[in-house]
């Protein structure tokens, strides 16, 4: 492929679950569209992260988007032909304390003006409905529309469906330079290769900030890495996707027995591609968990892991029309908790792409917010993304 040269309408940079499903519903209509993913599909933080999907707990900026990507998961199958193991178990979110609880209140209805019903449990009749939680647990709301899959298994699904509907997906293709040609978008990978588009959709994750600022929009992104763990296979008793008010530890289990929960932060490297989960992290995790299912108290730990990924300061994505640079539309910093939005950013980002505008409100998450318009480079090259 050394100096080959593509055309295309679409050229879509980072190949997790975002722009696998861009590729997806740019095939769909029958868009022409090329995805360089520097490394494999999903292999960042769209493969490695807790796997929940839910709707509650978001800030209100969010939940249109929420809404729209638990219609694609709830015809999953249907669509691509593959479940991710998703499975609707419900989402209970936990208060630890009457404040707490206050906000799970408040965010009952808020939730319910986007459509979502939740339904608070107080102190009594949480421990009577869910025996197995601890006494650090004062209430809850439960969402019944929530629920949990196989992160490892969504990114590659979107891109087998993608490619079988006619788009170009490419793995181990490292974008070495970027620039705006005249009125097309032209990228160069490390092998050689050429793609050029008339639009350049930006989901490179971690790495987004960089083509942004490429184009003359910086942003104050920070690399994170969530800390995850997983138990040995124990009894099978927690159907329920468990979060808590504060986010600092969260819990699952699969129904082989392994109970998989995270909280807190590893250590990422960006730019060596490296990141790495810390024991004090873990066993902090391990408490927390443990303070609110009793029984996972003594379970072993036989793995624990992280990825990369980019957050914003606002917990909000970068997401929408560039301000410098016609025909460029940015997708990424998704903060820790954009697993679950990846099918209907696609969706959003194939509108954008070949409508410039979608049904979906997306202003708050305006890449405005951090820089003003200014003019973009006529051409801009950096470090490989």
């Amino acid at each position: 492929m050394i100096g080959h040269r593509n055309e295309t309408e679409v050229l879509i940079v980072g190949g997790g679950g975002a722009g696998c499903a861009t590729a997806l519903h740019l095939a769909w209509r029958k868009v022409p569209c090329v995805l360089l993913e520097r490394g494999f599909v999903g292999s960042q933080a769209s493969g490695v992260n807790y796997g929940g999907v839910r709707q509650q707990g978001r800030d209100p900026a969010e939940l249109p988007l929420a809404r729209r990507a638990r219609e694609f998961w709830g015809r999953l199958e249907e669509l691509i032909g593959e479940d991710c193991e998703f499975a609707v178990t419900g989402h209970l979110k936990l208060a630890r304390s009457d404040k707490e609880e206050a906000e799970l209140i408040a965010y009952a209805e808020t939730a319910r003006a986007h459509g979502i019903a939740l339904r608070v449990i107080g102190r009594n009749a949480i421990h009577e409905e869910y025996p197995f939680l601890g006494k650090a647990v004062v209430a809850g709301s439960y969402c019944a529309e929530d629920g949990q899959a196989n992160p490892r298994l969504l990114s590659p699904a979107l891109a087998r469906a993608a490619r079988k509907a006619g788009a170009d997906i490419r793995e181990n293709a490292t974008v070495v330079e970027i620039a705006r040609d005249g009125a097309r978008f032209a990228a160069r990978t490390a092998d050689g290769a050429e793609v050029r588009a008339r639009v350049l959709v930006n989901t490179a994750g971690a790495w987004g900030a960089e083509i942004s600022a490429r184009f003359g929009e910086p942003v104050p992104l920070e690399v994170i890495a969530p800390n995850m763990a997983v138990t040995e296979p124990l009894p099978y008793f927690l159907k329920l996707n468990l979060g808590v008010c504060g986010g600092d530890v969260y819990a699952r289990q699969i129904p082989r027995g392994n109970v998989i929960f995270g909280g807190g932060r590893g250590e990422a490297d960006a730019a060596a591609l490296r990141a790495r989960p810390l024991p004090e992290i873990t066993l902090g995790a391990m408490r927390r968990a443990a303070a609110i299912v009793p029984r996972l108290a003594g379970a072993t730990v036989i793995r624990t892991w992280t990825g990369i990924e980019g957050n914003m300061p606002d917990d909000l994505p970068v997401m929408g029309p560039s301000r410098t640079t016609p025909g460029l539309f940015h997708a990424f910093g998704f903060s820790g908790h954009g697993f679950a939005l990846g099918p209907g950013v696609g969706a959003v980002m194939a509108e954008l792409a070949v409508d410039g505008r979608t049904t979906t409100p997306i202003a708050a998450f305006d890449v405005g917010r951090f820089t003003g318009a200014r003019f973009a480079p006529a051409t801009a090259s950096a470090a490989p993304v």
